[in-house]
């Protein structure tokens, strides 16, 4: 009788106790390693000095004191964020040939990448919207989008991001995890996590699809109604000039829209036609690490207000 018990609880303990896990990364072949480490390195490089003009340039030119780049500049944020949070790990994990992580370490990663890739889809939903207010609705656009609104819209984001993404982590926090903790991932991704545990995950893995259908889907269908009405006022316009000068404020946030969900989309799409570990961890990267590092060139190569401020904050930078 004893011996059963202590069996039983040796068995627990194995399964429960989780010291750290393994982030195989994009490959195992070190000749390639070197490459990786320094592709990454640069986009990481990119992404934080990108984002940071845009925040600059944002805060140092008031012409841009507007609620639409008062977005921007919180959406910048959040790239520089989720970048943070996936790649230098994954860096130095490359320099020191260390693929481990701890237990804590990995939960922080995943809860963290939900809270920022939820923030980040909420805040293109709130950009949506300004656009339809200053579009449809020209007059009464400094009436609507008063500074008290915009910074509820964004506290209201933070906060139903933040109750996702720890509703997520709680419920990883349930599983009992045995050996074979190697992750087939370069950062800590909800699903790959799950996918080690040992015990049920049946109520995880529903309420990923629950969660994502609600939490995801109703942000782009009202992105999507947003712009159905923008482009119907907008063809109500007599001029083709003034039909371009409204559509053009609209051309760089269709475009980030586009590359967020366009690459969410392609990792679902690719992770349920192959069963390939090698495409869906390359999927994830065009996901998670390609639209933080384009958004900045999107924004400034696309709008002149931008481009502007920009040239005058590094022609200010030069002379200092």
């Amino acid at each position: 009788m004893f011996s059963m018990r202590f069996t039983s609880n040796m068995k627990l303990s194995n399964q429960t106790t989780v010291l750290q896990f393994h982030l195989l990364g994009l490959t195992d072949d070190p000749e390639l390693q070197p490459l990786i480490f320094s592709l990454f390195l640069s986009m990481y490089l990119v992404t934080v000095l990108g984002n940071l003009l845009i925040n600059l340039a944002v805060s140092s030119d008031s012409h841009l004191h507007t609620p639409m780049y008062f977005f921007l500049s919180n959406l910048s944020f959040i790239d520089i964020s989720v970048s943070t949070i996936v790649l230098p790990k994954m860096l130095v994990n490359i320099q020191a040939q260390d693929q481990s992580i701890t237990y804590t370490g990995c939960l922080s990663q995943t809860c963290l990448a939900l809270l920022c890739s939820g923030l980040e889809n909420c805040l293109l939903a709130v950009m949506a919207y300004d656009r339809y207010v200053a579009i449809c609705h020209p007059l009464r656009y400094t009436v609507i989008m008063s500074p008290c609104l915009c910074v509820l819209l964004v506290l209201f984001s933070l906060l139903i991001s933040t109750v996702h993404a720890l509703l997520h982590t709680f419920m990883v926090l349930r599983l009992s995890f045995c050996t074979d903790l190697e992750i087939l991932h370069f950062f800590c991704e909800l699903a790959q996590v799950i996918k080690l545990a040992c015990s049920d995950t049946f109520i995880n893995n529903l309420l990923v699809y629950i969660m994502g259908v609600i939490f995801f889907g109703v942000p782009l269908f009202g992105i999507i109604f947003s712009y159905i009405q923008i482009v119907s006022s907008i063809l109500r316009i007599p001029s083709v000039g003034g039909r371009y000068k409204a559509f053009s404020t609209c051309g760089s946030h269709l475009s980030v829209v586009s590359l967020f969900y366009g690459t969410g989309f392609g990792v679902y799409m690719s992770s349920g036609a192959t069963d390939s570990s090698i495409k869906n961890v390359v999927a994830s990267v065009m996901y998670t690490v390609i639209p933080p590092t384009l958004n900045p060139l999107i924004y400034s190569l696309r709008n002149k207000e931008m481009k502007g401020a920009l040239r005058s904050l590094i022609v200010g930078l030069s002379f200092v």
